[in-house]
């Protein structure tokens, strides 16, 4: 298979702490030429750009996940453009909104995001999208960024694409607006679900040079793996499931999705010597 792109996944949390080194590498081998650590706190995010100096092929966002938001105060936004300075940080997530979970007042998750799509804007960076169980309101959040002024004459209007909706779970409606404000899609094990017939039937329709492939790791992990603690090296997985829906070569997925990805994030196709070297250095 062509090589892949684990375009969101979660490399620093304690579930790997045991065998980080095997899991990178293992990643390494299967194909997978770029991972990205999402940030979800401060401390996350800082973890997450350790990672990125430990790892050649891993690369950071920085940000703050709406059930972690309680904390989010009034030097959170100068900590998270300090962060976002750092060479490997890509992208400003996981943000958004989460009401499955009753951690943090709607209102307050939708303050918190609404700055950090602003500090996004400002820094020229693409943002990272979390949207559980609130889709309607995530979509006029993001009507309302878009629209309002803040993107035309920032840094990140010059941007192939300025968000992702990551592990996207709405419906072909939001796709297409999605694509409109200049977003692409995230996609992970689910898709690979058996019973995920409603995504299974979507898939066909949505545009393949709009999106990419993720595990979310450790969580989400792919069928046959469904239950157990998931991995970048499984992202292959998804790409297979994909090239099933859309009745073509998981190559082509492959090599479409790594090339969005490579676009999203900003990231330099490596050569072929410098693949190797991954390789063989983890």
């Amino acid at each position: 298979m062509a090589s892949l792109i684990d375009s969101h996944c979660h490399l620093d949390l304690p579930h790997f702490d045991e065998d980080r080194d095997a899991v990178v590498a293992r990643a390494a081998a299967a194909g997978v030429e770029a991972i990205v650590t999402i940030g979800i706190d401060l401390d996350h995010s800082r973890a997450a750009i350790e990672l990125a100096e430990r790892y050649s092929q891993v690369y950071a966002t920085v940000g703050v996940h709406p059930n972690d938001c309680g904390d989010f105060g009034p030097h959170t936004p100068d900590a998270l453009r300090k962060l976002a300075q750092h060479p490997k940080v890509v992208a400003i997530g996981e943000i958004g909104l989460d009401y499955y979970w009753d951690r943090t007042p709607p209102s307050r998750q939708r303050e918190v995001f609404r700055q950090q799509l602003d500090l996004a804007a400002e820094l020229g960076l693409p943002v990272v999208i979390h949207d559980r169980e609130a889709h309607e309101d995530v979509r006029a959040q993001l009507r309302a960024w878009v629209k309002k002024g803040s993107l035309p004459g920032s840094p990140l209007s010059k941007r192939a694409f300025v968000g992702v909706l990551h592990s996207f779970s709405g419906d072909l409606a939001m796709a297409e607006e999605a694509y409109e404000w200049g977003f692409i899609l995230g996609l992970a094990g689910p898709v690979t679900f058996k019973n995920a017939r409603a995504l299974h039937a979507l898939v066909p329709y949505l545009r393949p040079d709009r999106l990419m492939i993720e595990t979310d790791a450790p969580y989400l992990s792919p069928h046959p793996y469904r239950g157990q603690r998931n991995e970048p090296a499984r992202v292959g997985l998804v790409a297979e499931k994909l090239a099933e829906l859309w009745r073509c070569s998981p190559e082509d997925v492959a090599r479409q999705t790594t090339a969005t990805a490579r676009r999203f994030y900003g990231l330099d196709a490596p050569t072929s010597s410098e693949t190797r070297s991954r390789r063989q250095s983890v």
